[in-house]
């Protein structure tokens, strides 16, 4: 590790956390009803919202009903984006005249983008329309991640609700969320982008002349559009769909030094915030700092392995006699598949935050990032997207393995496990168990089904453990709703896109009702006082024992196929 590579770590991870509080503060009160100072400005949009839809804010919902609702919300989407795609070619704003996307890949994106994930196995400026990219795309990429925080906010309800039989009102939360979460940050941070020079234009692709001629191309085409709005809500909302199709090592995605900076601390703004909000809704702020205590030491440590196996480089080049040391004349280490513009320390950051979150947007190649490199940004996404994790969804699958945390806890000192004034009861932890299983089982299913089958194996071009690497990557992507990729995986094909998507599907819904369902079953019970053997939850030794069941979790699950390819790459590189 360098001193310029502890430098923009540490001002990244300052910022970050500096900003949670401010920004968690705001959000408290947005889903408390309380005054917003300046954006009270939008209370008659919202009131004129809930008339034109015919829906009583006020009216409170059991967490069925609740559920109910997001799923027929997210079946709408689903059913629009696949159509708009179907059809792009005879509706307007399609100026490069590109035809109707395949049925499969219609399929694929169209769960890809309504469950957050935004896994893409097309390049989208040579796929979609500008209408699919503004109409289909960026609309789910707010309403699918407004839809993770309103989960969220209904979780913690029932943590601070007593005797409720209610969670709140999902349609509410979810035009809350948009309206004065993402959209105002959103339009922020594009105009800031459209500064640095991301593209936002109407106007179709320009044909220019090379400023080197040398390499015998007279002319380039080069792709535009409205990039600059999509780019700044997929990044606020952790979804990560790219406009264009190296996503944001593109310049027209992300310019410069700043527009990487901004985006990459985007990833993680509203998901560390709502750990403040957590605490502040549930009455104490000490929970949520414990909370993003651990996300943050998770995230460092893995961030160092990755950082310092990029700058190692690759051992079998340097025993061919190539200098890959850093110095003032080059990068050093493992430059392949990443932009000199940003180098080592920015693609290794922009790596390890986006499979924290659930965000999938790169800036390099992580399928050829070193074996290490790439074991920790997959045993990121392993992990099962907690550690900060997406919008919402992030921290109420860290919630999940906080229950599990006080109920062994309570095993070890032989008494009811309690958290939050709530003593957690079989029920519980059956929907915590149900949570955190779901991901695993259909991550190492999809993965097994694909490496054993014709129509599975056909497509892997690189043989041996990467190639099995690709597909375990692929599959732990779309089963933690991330939608990053190893690449290397011919993945637009019926097979993978419907393998995925049905995995991707599996990985939001039916982690989200049980989710839920501990939501009500939470709000239904009574306040119980800490007593002398309750279990303080806010400090070091929680946080240490958080950290361990977060890790424990995954390593049990997942260390077996991973032996089998990124441990298994890098024992043979060393020999």
């Amino acid at each position: 590790m360098t001193p310029n590579a502890w430098i923009q770590i540490g001002l990244y991870v300052a910022v970050l956390l500096l900003s949670a509080k401010p920004l968690g503060a705001y959000m408290a009160r947005v889903f408390e009803n309380r005054p917003l100072g300046p954006m009270n400005v939008l209370r008659p949009l919202e009131r004129l919202l809930y008339r034109i839809a015919g829906i009583d804010p006020e009216r409170e919902m059991g967490w069925k009903a609740y559920a109910g609702a997001m799923l027929v919300f997210s079946a709408v989407g689903l059913v629009f984006v696949y159509a708009l795609q179907r059809l792009q070619h005879v509706l307007p704003f399609n100026p490069d005249h590109l035809g109707p996307v395949s049925p499969d890949s219609s399929f694929n994106t169209s769960i890809s983008f309504v469950t957050n994930t935004n896994w893409q196995g097309y390049g989208g400026e040579t796929t979609m329309s500008y209408l699919s990219q503004m109409a289909a795309l960026t609309v789910q990429n707010f309403v699918s991640a407004a839809a993770g925080i309103a989960m969220l906010i209904a979780l913690i309800r029932g943590f601070a609700r007593r005797s409720a039989s209610t969670i709140g009102n999902f349609w509410s939360d979810m035009v809350r969320s948009t309206l004065y979460i993402l959209l105002p940050l959103s339009i922020v941070l594009a105009i800031v982008l459209v500064s640095q020079g991301v593209v936002q234009t109407f106007a179709g692709h320009v044909t220019v002349t090379p400023l080197d001629p040398s390499a015998g191309q007279a002319t380039q085409t080069l792709a535009l559009g409205p990039a600059a709005s999509q780019i700044a809500i997929k990044q606020l909302g952790t979804n990560g769909g790219g406009f264009f199709n190296v996503n944001s090592a593109h310049p027209f995605e992300n310019a410069t030094p700043l527009s990487n900076f901004l985006q990459v601390l985007s990833i993680l703004l509203i998901a560390g915030a709502l750990c403040y909000t957590f605490g502040r809704m549930v009455g104490d702020t000490r929970q949520g700092w414990a909370i993003l205590a651990a996300m943050t030491v998770i995230l460092i440590g893995f961030l160092i392995v990755a950082v310092t196996s990029e700058q190692a480089g690759n051992p079998a080049l340097r025993r061919l006699g190539v200098d890959d040391a850093p110095s003032a004349l080059q990068a050093g280490g493992n430059m392949e598949g990443k932009e000199t513009r940003f180098g080592i320390i920015n693609s290794a950051l922009w790596a390890s935050t986006t499979t924290a979150a659930s965000n999938g947007s790169v800036n390099a190649m992580h399928d050829s990032f070193t074996p290490l490199g790439g074991l920790a940004a997959m045993l990121l996404l392993q992990l099962g997207e907690v550690v900060f994790g997406g919008v919402g969804s992030g921290l109420y699958g860290m919630l999940l393995l906080v229950i599990i945390a006080v109920f062994l806890a309570g095993l070890m000192v032989g008494r009811t496990p309690e958290y939050l004034g709530k003593k957690l009861d079989a029920y519980d932890m059956k929907m915590a168990s149900l949570g955190i299983l779901v991901m695993p089982l259909v991550v190492l299913v999809g993965t097994a089904v694909a490496v054993s089958t014709a129509a599975g194996r056909a497509t892997i071009f690189n043989p041996g453990t990467h190639g099995f690497s690709e597909v375990l990557y692929a599959f732990s992507s779309a089963g933690n709703n991330n939608g990053s990729a190893f690449a290397g995986l011919g993945a637009n094909n019926p097979f993978y896109n419907t393998a995925l998507g049905l995995v991707m599907f599996a990985a939001r819904f039916w982690i989200a009702i049980p989710v839920l369902a501990l939501a009500g079953s939470l709000a239904r019970k009574k306040h119980v006082p800490p007593s002398a053997g309750t279990l303080p939850t806010h400090g070091v030794t929680f946080v240490t024992l958080l950290i361990g069941v977060v890790l424990l979790v995954a390593a049990l699950t997942f260390v077996p196929a991973l032996a089998l390819g990124p441990i298994a790459e890098h024992l043979t590189a060393l020999r």
